[in-house]
Order: structure tokens, then C-alpha cells, then sequence
């Protein structure tokens, strides 16, 4: 690969890129705004166009809406200036689909869509789904396995030396070696398996500006592997940079005395000198262990050494070891880079991208969308579509951290808030433009309702912090809570004329709700249409502590108040809890205590979820390595209880749903392993009711 000079790296690396809306627009931006980005050659001369400068290869049904990836990289790729056409869904059988729009004169942008394929196509049990809500009429099938390794392969066939780009949640969660619950395995950075020549992760609209603006000024993707937000495939390491063993990077407010975890199992970088060094690795400085804090070395010319692909693929301790230290460095403002061997590769993982400011967000959701699907779906019903038509996305981003969640690990744990303005003028568009519009506003939230505008108190801290979380294991003291905001973004947007109501239906965290009681109030009186969908997910501590989520007992205090508030506003509503079965540290007795406690609060779940391992999430990580990335891994720490037989599964899935009448003899046989046959009976205290004994006809006449 072509190299770059080191001096480019704190322009395009640093913390204060330029804005999103300053690039000086490409020559192509005279043909003006699409009604819809084109998705046939038709389109295209409709346009006036004779070939695209990008094209977007989707998994998804093309909806034109801020809440649709494909929809806002293509538009904000177009107010750049560039043509932009749309390839969705295609026929993946051969490469003819993907020369539908020709040959794209910089890139091809290739993603799996708004939701990962293989968690869109197959559930917890490893089941085919019936539905794909991301596809017209709900009809299954319509992407392939693994989309973006697929697509990516296609792409390349259709024309061989166009760079190819992929990105979207699917892509960002296998950016390095990551388990993958389908096939059992650890697998490969899709980098490598989609022979693509760069990676985007994350709220990607930063690196996908800059990089679309250089390769229109003749630069090479390979020439930016310094872009934040990036990862690459590299052959070699550039020059004059120092090499930290991640054994190193663990609390680093006591990094002198972290044992180096790799002690008994492979400890040649630590005997490693320059002089048996081979020529290529002699370019690269390496701290020697124990890391000391006085070295001298540049800290934006360094990166941080993952156990390789070989390694973590042979030990999962040290897979666990190696999830932890990538959650470490995810906060853009302190984060590495960081390196991971495969084979002769490196994959080369730049740190995230810096967050949007407001009037950044503000100018992405104010693009020219359309807000409907593309006019060849005709009347097609997109259950996905329906769902978001009439919602508002008012953030991005959480610092909530929990384990089994990949919201994080996409868009980062800073809160990005849009302004109250921009917010408001969208629920105008959607009263004025959006066909069949009730008066109801379906949803104002984002990846958690109540996060708006809830940042830290202190530049300074945020920028050192390395916390997985802001509320975990207790809320931080430097965390604004004042939810006064939110409650006024909620009091003006009901007051808009023509708007009936405006619901909440995005995930809440009642731990800060908790903060500020107005809020509750506000919440309560006006946005619950009889039920509010909350997420405590477990009731017993060990396998709370394991989720990084709060006690049972700050439900608890929620639901006092909520009952409050409802009462008070003459309303009979009701909280419906969301749990997980079967996530890693729950055994069979925290999934009894649940099911107890589900019955004492006279609650019958419908709906339940077993614990689905996504990529790189932490809990994927407990649930491949049995250990607690949480805390320091080590390999003679403490072993988690995971459930991976499916038989086991579906029983902790059964506990959920203890008034199933179907899950009781599964249940008896578990309650008698457990010595708890006394909960078995017909008393209050009961928890399932005793097999039923057939009275059998007397012989006597």
C-alpha cells in the first residue's frame, strides 16, 4: 500500500475537524437536488446524468428518511456535491445487478442496512425469521447471509479496480476478530473477508465527506488510513510510530503494576530487542514491558497492539482481554489507534470520530428527504418504514454501557443532541408532508428517550474519561442530569398546531428519570398512551452486574412514581418491563428468582428475549470466554455461568413465560433439579401447577 507522511496525521486525526457543511461542493453539484436519489439508468437520465460519482449498495428497501442510513449517507454525500444512485436489495447471485448504474466514477458505499443481516434473518434460536421489516410486504430472503461481505465480492466482480467502501452497523461491529454466534467461531475482520479498501464505522459522516473529497482530488483510500473513523488493511506499519502492548492499556491509573497477562502463554514481545527485530518491524519503536510512565513518546504517533487474529482465535482469554481494551479505547477524544495482526496483514483501526456538534446534526436532518420509500416500491407496505414514518430522532449516541447492547459500541457513548429548533421544524414537516398524518407524533427519542442534551459537566474530564459507562455501577458525578431540556422539548412539540400527541416510545433509562421528578410528571400526564415499554431486564443483582444495569430496586422507585403521576392525571396506565433470558452469568436460580418476581408483581410476559450474542458487544465476549471483561481477565479468574445449549436456553427463555401452559412440564423437571419441587402447586405461593393425574376407571362392578 502507498504511504502517507506522518505530518498529515494531526489534520485529519485531531479533535477539531472542520464542518460537515465547509467543503467546497463538487463540480457535479449544478445538477441540482434529486427527488429521489436515482435507483435505475432512467433516473439517471431523467437527472441528466451519465454516470454516478457514488453508488450505495443497501441491504435495505430505499426509504428517503433521516431514520434510514442509506437515506442520509446518500443525501449528505449529494449536498457535497456528488451524484449519488442507489443499488437495493440486489440479485446476489452474479455481478449483473451491481452494473445496473454503471460504473461509479470514485466509489462504491456498500452496507448491510439498518439492522445486521444475520440478526435480521435468523432469531436467538438460529431460526429463519418470517418477516424482514427493512423489505417491501415484510417478504423474507431478500438479502443474503453476511451482506456486506457478499455485496462487497460482487462489487468487485462488476469492476474490479473501484474502490470499494463499506460501513453500517454490520461492518462496524466486525471491524477487528470478533465471535460470531452463527457459526460458532471467531472470524475475521471483514475487512479482509469483503476485500474492501476501507472500513467506516460509527456515525461515519465526518471520514465519509473527507474521504469522498480526496478521492475526487486523485488521492488514494490507501492514502488516508490516518481518517478517524476509519479502519484499513495494511501491509506494513508506518515508520517512526510506537508500538504498547495492550497488556499495558488496563486502569491506567495503575498501569505499573498490571501483571502482563500474557506471561505464561506467549511473552516473546517482551524479550524482543531491535537487533533480532526483522527490517519491518525495526521501523516501529516498541515499548518493552512493564510500560513505564515516563517514557517519551509521542502520543498521537502510537497505537496499541491487539493480540492477534491466531491468538484470540486459540484462546479465548485472550479474546476477552482484547474486547476489553477496544471498549477502553472508545472514546474519540482519548482513544488509540489500534493494530491487529491476521496472518501477514495488519488491520489498522483509527480512533472514532470526533461527535457532531448541534448545528452539524441540525444540517444532516435538515437534508432534503423525502421522508417516504422510494415511488418503484409503489404501495408496497415497509413495515419498518411504517414504524418510524411519524417519529423523531432528537439524539445519537449512549452512555448507558450495557453489556449485551451494540448502540455504544456504533454510536458512541457521548450524547449528540440536536437543537430544540431543528427538532420542532421536523415535527412541522411531518404534520405537513407525511401522507395520512393523524395528528400523533409516534415516537421523539433516539437510542434512549430521555438522554437529550445530557453531557458531562467538564470538558476536561470527558476528554480523560475511560468509564464504560455513565451510570454504571452508580451514575457520575460529573454527568449532567437535568432533564429540563427534554421536559421543554416535550411541552413546545404538543403545543404544535395540528399535533394531537406526541408519544415516547424509545427505550428510557429510569435511572435517570429519577433525577428529576418534573420530568416524570411531564412524561407521565402527557406522553403514555396507556402503557410505557421500560427495560430492567433482570430482577436478581449478579446477573444485573454482568448487563451493567441498575438494581431492581430503581424500577421500583420509577413505578412508585408513575403510578403516582398517572393517578394524579385521572389515568389508568400501566409499565410493561422487557427481560432477558439466558444472558452470560445467569443461572437457572437467578432465572427461578425472576420468575418469581414476575408472578409476585402479577406480571405475564408475552414478548420475551433471549440473550442474541452480537459482535463485538462485551456480552458476546462473557458469553465466548466465559470471563468478565469488566474487570481485569485473567485466566484463572472467576468463570461466568453461560448458557449455550439450546435446550438450556429455552428453559431460562420458559421461566419468562411460566403461565405458558406449554412450558410447564419443562419447568416441573427444572423446579425438581433445582429442590424447589414445593413451588410446585396450585397456592398463591406457587409458581406452576401440578401435572395433571388421570383418573383411571375401577374394575370393580
Amino acid at each position: 500500500m502507498g504511504k502517507a507522511h506522518t505530518s498529515s496525521f494531526p489534520k485529519r486525526h485531531g479533535h477539531s475537524p472542520r464542518k460537515l457543511y465547509s467543503y467546497p461542493k463538487y463540480w457535479a453539484e449544478c445538477f441540482g437536488t434529486a427527488p429521489f436519489l436515482p435507483m435505475s439508468r432512467n433516473e439517471m437520465e431523467t437527472l441528466g446524468w451519465d454516470s454516478c460519482d457514488i453508488i450505495i449498495v443497501t441491504a435495505d428497501a430505499y426509504v428517503d428518511h433521516p431514520s434510514f442510513g442509506m437515506a442520509v449517507v446518500g443525501r449528505l454525500l449529494e449536498a457535497q456535491g456528488f451524484r449519488v444512485g442507489i443499488i437495493s436489495q440486489p440479485k446476489w447471485d452474479n455481478a449483473e445487478a451491481f452494473k445496473s448504474l454503471g460504473k461509479p466514477n470514485l466509489f462504491f458505499g456498500v452496507t448491510g442496512g439498518n439492522m445486521d443481516s444475520l440478526i435480521n434473518r435468523y432469531t436467538a434460536d438460529l431460526r429463519l425469521r418470517s418477516e424482514d421489516a427493512y423489505t417491501p410486504h415484510a417478504k423474507p430472503g431478500a438479502r443474503p447471509d453476511r451482506s456486506v461481505i457478499v455485496y462487497s465480492q460482487r462489487c468487485r466482480e462488476a469492476y474490479y479496480e473501484t474502490p470499494i467502501v463499506i460501513g453500517g452497523i454490520e461492518a462496524s461491529l466486525r471491524r477487528i476478530a470478533q465471535y460470531d454466534y452463527w457459526s460458532d467461531k471467531v472470524r475475521r475482520s471483514i475487512l479482509i473477508d469483503a476485500n474492501a479498501d476501507v472500513l467506516l464505522f460509527g456515525n461515519a459522516e465526518r471520514a465519509l465527506a473527507e474521504l469522498a473529497h480526496q478521492l475526487a482530488h486523485g488521492r488514494k483510500p490507501e492514502d488516508l488510513w490516518d481518517l478517524r473513523g476509519t479502519a484499513f488493511v495494511k501491509d506494513s506499519l508506518p515508520e517512526k510510530w510506537t508500538e504498547i502492548d495492550s497488556s499495558r492499556i488496563d486502569w491506567p491509573a495503575k498501569i505499573d503494576k498490571i501483571p502482563n497477562p500474557y506471561d505464561f502463554h506467549n511473552n516473546e514481545k517482551s524479550t524482543k530487542t531491535a537487533s533480532n527485530l526483522d527490517e519491518d518491524e525495526a521501523k516501529v519503536r516498541i515499548i518493552p514491558l512493564p510500560l513505564q510512565r515516563k517514557a517519551e513518546f509521542d502520543q498521537e504517533t502510537s497505537y496499541i497492539r491487539l493480540p492477534s487474529f491466531n491468538k484470540v482465535t486459540n484462546d479465548a482469554i485472550l479474546y476477552a482481554h482484547a474486547s476489553r481494551v477496544l471498549h477502553q479505547e472508545a472514546n474519540p477524544f482519548n482513544a488509540k489507534v489500534l493494530v491487529q495482526k491476521h496472518g501477514t496483514k495488519e488491520v489498522w483501526i483509527n480512533p472514532p470520530p470526533v461527535p457532531l456538534e448541534t448545528d452539524e446534526l441540525d444540517w444532516v436532518f435538515d437534508l432534503p428527504f423525502k421522508r417516504r420509500p422510494h415511488p418503484s416500491y409503489k404501495q408496497a407496505r415497509i413495515p419498518a418504514y411504517d414504524m418510524i414514518k411519524t417519529s423523531v430522532n432528537i439524539m445519537r449516541g449512549c452512555f448507558g454501557g450495557c453489556t449485551f447492547c451494540s448502540i455504544t459500541e456504533h454510536e458512541g457513548r457521548i450524547i449528540q443532541s440536536r437543537s430544540e429548533q431543528s427538532i420542532l421544524k421536523e415535527i412541522e414537516k411531518i404534520r405537513d408532508e407525511v401522507p395520512g398524518f393523524t395528528g400523533t407524533i409516534s415516537d421523539l427519542g433516539g437510542p434512549t428517550a430521555n438522554m437529550y442534551k445530557l453531557n458531562c459537566k467538564s470538558a476536561s474530564i470527558q476528554k480523560s474519561c475511560k468509564r464504560l459507562s455513565c451510570v454504571y455501577p452508580t451514575i457520575c458525578k460529573h454527568l449532567n442530569t437535568d432533564h429540563k431540556p427534554t421536559t421543554q422539548l416535550y411541552q413546545k412539540a404538543r403545543k404544535i398546531k395540528g399535533v394531537k400527541r406526541v408519544a415516547i416510545a424509545s427505550g428510557l433509562r429510569y435511572d435517570l428519570a429519577l433525577k428529576d421528578h418534573d420530568y416524570i410528571r411531564e412524561l407521565v400526564t402527557h406522553h403514555v398512551g396507556g402503557y410505557l415499554k421500560i427495560a430492567p431486564e433482570h430482577s436478581e443483582e449478579k446477573t444485573l452486574s454482568k448487563m451493567m444495569k441498575p438494581s431492581i430496586s430503581s424500577y421500583d422507585q420509577f413505578k412508585k412514581l408513575f403510578d403516582k403521576y398517572s393517578k394524579e392525571a385521572n389515568k389508568e396506565q400501566y409499565l410493561i418491563p422487557y427481560f432477558i433470558a439466558a444472558h452470560p452469568g445467569c443461572d437457572d436460580d437467578d432465572m427461578l428468582n425472576l420468575s418469581m418476581w414476575l408472578k409476585q408483581h402479577k406480571f405475564k410476559p408475552d414478548q420475551v428475549q433471549t440473550f442474541y450474542p452480537s459482535p463485538m458487544a462485551l456480552a458476546t465476549s462473557m458469553y465466548y470466554s466465559q470471563r468478565n471483561p469488566l474487570e481485569k481477565v485473567r485466566y484463572k479468574g472467576e468463570k461466568l455461568s453461560v448458557c449455550k445449549d439450546i435446550d438450556k436456553r429455552r428453559l431460562q427463555k420458559a421461566f419468562l413465560r411460566y403461565h405458558d401452559e406449554s412450558n410447564w412440564p419443562i419447568l416441573r423437571e427444572s423446579l425438581k433439579s433445582l429442590g424447589r419441587a414445593d413451588l410446585i402447586g396450585n397456592g398463591p405461593k406457587h409458581l406452576i401447577p401440578p401435572a395433571k393425574t388421570h383418573k383411571y376407571p375401577s374394575n370393580k362392578k
